[in-house]
């Protein structure tokens, strides 16, 4: 199952595979839930923003007005979009009520640890190692990859090489199509990152690596996770337009 988050104004571009996942919820000051805008939707998921939850009001109210929102709105999972001020308190209570009733919770990697049932978010963009390490290692840490799921990160970046911290320079859509117009460099496939990438001298003798996905890499990534028996994913819609 591949979650889309979609905006209101879009879901009509959404194909009929996907499944919606609706940006349009929040947590205010006191623990309550909000929906912005006047959206009403049916079916697919809540995408959860905690940005607003300061660790105060009522969090088994706050659970509970999740729980009927779902029903009311036939919602099979719940995405948590940010970080809250205590996430621990709030997700622990998530993950035990939203299990009681079938409805899947998907976290951030770093709230996986206050979680037992929750799908546990792992981003796919990597600089080094390889996707298929890394989905396993996260399987063995959260309990299974049936805990585990792919947030697809569609990304570009130029690396300056040496890079030692693994990370470069991002590059935007525009930015890399002119690159790679003006230099009209060979392009390589990593099996290990599932990306592609191709590098490039500058004047002043520099070294450079650009890594970058594009359609055929992501689904790659999601063909990778499959095999490892990671059977959910979530993206944004501007990510996956062109699968």
């Amino acid at each position: 199952m591949l979650l889309v988050i979609t905006p209101p104004g879009r879901l009509s571009q959404l194909r009929q595979e996907f499944v919606p996942a609706h940006p349009i919820y929040r947590v205010g000051q006191g623990g309550r839930l909000f929906r912005v805008g006047q959206v009403n939707p049916r079916g697919g998921a809540m995408v959860l923003d905690t940005r607003g939850f300061d660790g105060g009001g009522d969090v088994t109210g706050l659970c509970r007005q999740v729980v009927h929102e779902c029903g009311m709105r036939n919602f099979c999972a719940v995405v948590c979009g940010a970080a809250g001020a205590a996430p621990q308190q709030l997700t622990g209570a998530l993950d035990e009520v939203l299990a009681r009733r079938n409805i899947e919770l998907y976290v951030p990697e770093y709230w996986g640890q206050y979680t037992k049932k929750a799908r546990v978010l792992i981003g796919s963009a990597l600089s080094g190692g390889s996707l298929t390490c890394r989905l396993q290692e996260a399987a063995e840490r959260f309990g299974g990859p049936e805990r585990v799921a792919l947030r697809l990160e569609r990304s570009a970046e130029d690396f300056f090489l040496p890079a030692p911290q693994g990370s470069g320079k991002p590059l935007t859509g525009q930015e890399l199509s002119e690159l790679m117009g003006r230099l009209k460099p060979a392009v390589f496939f990593s099996d290990e990152l599932c990306a592609r990438y191709f590098t490039y001298m500058t004047g002043e003798g520099g070294a450079h690596f650009v890594l970058f996905d594009d359609g055929d890499t992501v689904r790659k990534k999601l063909q990778v996770a499959r095999r490892l028996g990671v059977h959910r994913a979530l993206a944004r819609l501007e990510q996956v337009e062109d699968l």
